[in-house]
């Protein structure tokens, strides 16, 4: 997929989200839960993979790609699942959801009960940055997903993804290293961050942070035939994000529209029942 059509799907999805819309359909839809750190994302496509429908709610309860409150993250699940069917006019039976690289089995179990303690049956479960490489429709490069709570990096090559590791650095450390600078509490900082009219300020103070994901990528890629990578996800949304990292990194850096939508759809592409 070139990134021009990926920007355009996301896009749609967006204003699907943001609209409270859905898109006309016909044949089985697909659906995607990402647990994230910061925001809880159902997806749903078609068959052909296009944007059907979409809800989104700030959560707090996976930190670090672990479920911290497993109830209140079965409740937001449901929550969103009741709201897209009420919408699309029919009942979710499946989803594909998606862990971090590198978490324990038993982390990996326990994402899967969240989903299906809210009635979906899961049926496939992915790798993040994997999952945002399909959206991306790469085969060769690294995609790196900064999350609320870890950086992962996935390195494909030739379509294989042959290298996969994740540390704890994402939005999260942001808001503190701002809570911090600002002396507020760390939910006021979170607000503070999100106000896009905030954004030269913010990335002035969480710059370090910044620069610290790209020596982590950038330790990850030495040895690898990398020349492109490709940022995903909640915290790399800041305009200046993509700079710091390829001056840090010395790669050609690729930031989609909506950064924080690729990781999602790509779960739901994998919802192959």
């Amino acid at each position: 997929m070139k990134l021009d059509n990926c920007n355009q799907i996301l896009e749609e999805f967006s204003t699907l989200i943001e609209e409270k819309k859905c898109n006309d359909y016909k044949g089985k839809l697909k659906v995607g839960v990402d647990l994230g750190t910061a925001n809880i994302v159902l997806s749903v496509l078609d068959e052909e993979n296009r944007p059907i429908a979409g809800a989104t709610y700030p959560s707090s309860v996976v930190k670090d790609g672990i479920v911290v409150d497993y109830i209140g993250a079965t409740k937001v699940v449901r929550m969103l699942k009741e709201e897209l069917e009420q919408r699309l006019g029919t009942e979710l039976t499946c989803a594909a959801t998606a862990i971090p690289p590198g978490i324990t089995e038993g982390n990996t179990k326990v994402i899967a009960n969240v989903v299906e303690s809210a009635d979906l049956e899961v049926v496939n479960i992915v790798d993040e940055p994997t999952a945002a490489a399909e959206v991306l429709g790469i085969t060769d490069g690294a995609v790196v997903d900064v999350g609320g709570g870890t950086t992962g990096i996935s390195i494909l090559k030739d379509g294989e993804v042959i290298f996969t590791a994740d540390e704890a650095t994402g939005g999260t450390h942001m808001t503190l290293v701002l809570a911090g600078f600002l002396k507020k509490s760390f939910e006021e900082a979170e607000e503070y961050k999100k106000d896009k009219k905030n954004e030269s300020d913010v990335f002035t103070v969480v710059k370090p942070v910044v620069q610290k994901m790209a020596s982590i990528v950038k330790k990850y890629i030495e040895g690898y035939d990398v020349d492109k990578i490709y940022v995903v996800g909640g915290a790399c949304c800041f305009d200046e994000f993509a700079t710091v990292f390829k001056k840090e990194i010395n790669v050609d850096v690729v930031k989609p529209i909506e950064p924080l939508l690729v990781t999602p759809l790509g779960i739901a592409m994998n919802c192959n029942v």
